[in-house]
């Protein structure tokens, strides 16, 4: 895929997205059912490696890392992500040269020493430049299992999509700034969304790549609202939730399900007795998409037709879930779903006595 733009690191998409838990055996059993198998082990390590397609999710054990640190303050949750670039060293300088923080990572004898800058939330950003068939990281630091396939399909997702930030209110333009002065990245979408009783502001960014998209949200008004809800079990900054792509979202769906997924609340019926009159001749089966409580967004217009397809689990670890979609054109994020879901889950704070209504 050519450069959107100027792409000054090189950058080339996710690595691989970093998973702790304070408490043992909670992480493994929500990988497993979204469809990932475990398929290798560090060599020196209490760290392990599951995959889906071309999509690696690090889970790190190890005690007195800067992952078990985070996980201790902050849950279990997402405490790194990397991101792929042409060359490692480099990419790093210049990061530094820009103002980017290092952190430091522990590394053993013969063990490959992985760059990495302060993230969202203080975790580590890791800039890799081995990622090839044979010589990753992967097979340099880990021992791949005997018996298990390196690369399972599981239910049918292929890559990451993007993740979400929630930020605090007035840090946006931080975080929008950090990822423009390091990685140039751009804004391709700007969201207020607005409840009954609050709202929240969305400024997705892009990399030059295209495959790296990150969305940040913070709280538009003062309040319990839900960005400010995270924050608050998360106690601090960090992703919210991670998205997956799937050529199929139906199929994936059915495959997520018999294995134990457990996806967020389906939309009234209304929404779906709507869908023809917001996407008049989409084409698609509006029965498999009500059944599973499956999203639909885009433009039906014949001259620009572009669909997108989206799902979200419930909340799996903490405040933190996971989306499944499918793009059928549309390199949007669902915007027009966003005042729908945004409302059914004010609903659902309201039941819970986290919003006040008056």
């Amino acid at each position: 895929m050519a450069d959107l733009y100027e792409n000054p690191m090189g950058l080339m998409g996710f690595e691989f997205i970093e998973f702790a838990s304070p408490t043992p055996n909670i992480l493994e059993p929500i990988f497993e059912i979204m469809g990932f198998t475990k398929v290798a082990t560090h060599r020196s390590k209490d760290v392990h490696l599951y995959r889906q397609g071309a999509i690696n999710l690090i889970l790190n054990n190890e005690p007195h890392s800067v992952a078990s640190y985070f996980a201790a303050e902050h849950g279990p949750s997402v405490c790194g992500m990397a991101f792929r670039v042409k060359d490692s060293q480099l990419a790093y300088r210049r990061a530094l040269e820009l103002g980017a923080q290092p952190i430091h990572i522990e590394t053993g004898p013969m063990e490959l020493n992985l760059p990495a800058i302060k993230g969202i939330g203080g975790a580590p950003l890791y800039l890799i430049d081995r990622f090839g068939e044979g010589s990753s990281i992967y097979d340099i630091d880990f021992v791949f299992l005997e018996g298990v396939d390196r690369h399972p399909v599981g239910a049918g997702l292929k890559i990451i999509d993007h993740l979400t930030h929630n930020v605090y209110r007035g840090r946006m333009a931080y975080w929008a700034g950090f990822y423009e002065k390091l990685f140039n990245f751009r804004e391709i979408r700007y969201f207020d969304i607005k409840g009954e009783y609050t709202g929240l502001t969305s400024k997705a960014m892009t990399a030059p790549d295209g495959m790296i998209r990150i969305p940040l949200n913070e709280e538009s008004s003062k309040g319990a609202g839900q960005i400010e809800e995270f924050l608050m079990q998360f106690n601090g900054e960090g992703i919210q939730h991670v998205a997956f792509l799937t050529d199929d979202l139906v199929k994936t769906w059915d495959a997520l399900k018999k294995i134990g997924m457990r996806f967020m609340t389906a939309p009234p019926d209304t929404y779906y007795e709507m869908l023809e009159g917001r996407l008049p001749n989409h084409g698609e089966p509006v029965d498999e998409l009500q059944s599973r409580g499956i999203l639909l967004d885009g433009s039906s217009n014949p001259d620009d037709k572009r669909l997108l397809l989206q799902i979200f689990s419930e909340t799996l670890m903490g405040p933190v879930f996971f989306e499944f979609i499918q793009r059928k054109g549309d390199d949007g994020f669902g915007e027009g779903n966003f005042k729908a879901l945004f409302e059914s889950i004010e609903r659902d704070q309201v039941r819970r006595g986290v919003l006040a209504t008056e």
